[in-house]
């Protein structure tokens, strides 16, 4: 796996627990906001071949 695909996976990992500390605490600008970093991280890597698991 290289650096690329580690760095995603990694930022994707820490935006879902980023999301979900938001959304019990019911910061519901940082939950839109991590969601919208998700999709864009989900993108990037659709857009270079990085498999990433939904």
């Amino acid at each position: 796996m290289g650096e690329f695909t580690t760095t995603i996976e990694h930022r994707l990992d820490q935006a879902y627990k980023g999301l979900q500390e938001a959304r019990t605490s019911g910061d519901d600008f940082l939950a839109d906001t991590l969601s919208a970093e998700i999709e864009d991280l989900h993108r990037i890597a659709d857009d270079n071949g990085v498999p990433i698991q939904r």
